[in-house]
């Protein structure tokens, strides 16, 4: 049997997994309804991935990597706005 906090990794590994299929599915839908069922569904799978992370953090199950800089994030930004 898994041990608690192997189990709650495979799930985080599940949903990141999930929230990358759904932006790939709703980038190549071209049916308005389907679309914003598919976002909808995935905004839930986020909250879910997100809540689930806090828990583990929580436990200790989860370590995060540090904080990026601020100058990091503003040239990374800068990157993607060019």
């Amino acid at each position: 049997m898994l041990q608690e906090d192997l189990m709650v990794k495979d799930t985080l590994a599940d949903l990141n997994g999930n929230l990358r299929d759904y932006g790939e599915i709703i980038a190549k839908t071209e049916n308005l309804q389907l679309r914003q069922t598919l976002i909808q569904l995935r905004n839930s799978c986020e909250t879910t991935q997100y809540e689930l992370l806090l828990l583990a953090k929580e436990y200790g199950y989860y370590i995060a990597t540090e904080e990026a800089l601020w100058e990091d994030i503003e040239r990374v930004k800068s990157i993607f706005q060019a």
